[in-house]
């Protein structure tokens, strides 16, 4: 690596200066309704799109793969994704059903890391999901799977200037499920 480069990564502002406070000792016991706390927080923040987040599946050869998706609902089915079951996700969703949301907000300096397995929900409802799609013109899309990310492990992550920053797990054996 070019030193004037590493300078320069060095040298790029990290977050603002006015970032939310965060006592894991008064956080909620249930992961969601934290969540859908900072999600509010996030967006009135003016977080650009604060559902996006990126999926991370495990491809071929246990090779990591990521990209961004939209959170479509939280309920005790788990943390519901969406995506064609003949895409790269979808394939490798099903021959490894686990996978890892990480949902970041800059403005606040925070992260939400959410894994566990996931599961295929109904035909039904991945249906209607489709179809509540802004582009969708009425046509069904047989391929089209909902899917829930049931988490063994939720992490919230809020960052701090002098660089002590917070994290409060849920699961995996460390505090709060």
């Amino acid at each position: 690596m070019s030193e004037s480069f590493r300078q320069y990564l060095r040298a790029l502002p990290d977050f603002p200066e006015d970032l939310p406070d965060f006592d894991p000792a008064a956080a909620p016991a249930d992961p969601a309704r934290l969540f859908r706390q900072w999600l509010a927080e996030a967006l009135a923040a003016g977080e650009a799109q604060p559902h996006a987040c990126s999926l991370a599946t495990v491809g071929t050869g246990t090779q990591p793969s990521s990209r961004m998706v939209i959170l479509k609902d939280i309920d005790d089915d788990g943390w519901h994704i969406a995506t064609s079951r003949t895409s790269r996700k979808g394939k490798e969703l099903a021959a490894t059903p686990k996978a890892a949301l990480n949902f970041y907000w800059p403005l606040q300096g925070r992260q939400v890391r959410v894994a566990g397995g996931v599961v295929e929900l109904s035909a039904e409802a991945s249906a209607a999901d489709w179809a509540a799609r802004p582009a969708a013109d009425g046509s069904d899309n047989p391929d089209w799977q909902l899917y829930a990310v049931r988490p063994d492990e939720v992490e919230f992550w809020q960052a701090r200037h002098d660089r002590r920053h917070v994290r409060h797990r849920y699961g995996a054996g460390r505090g709060p499920r």
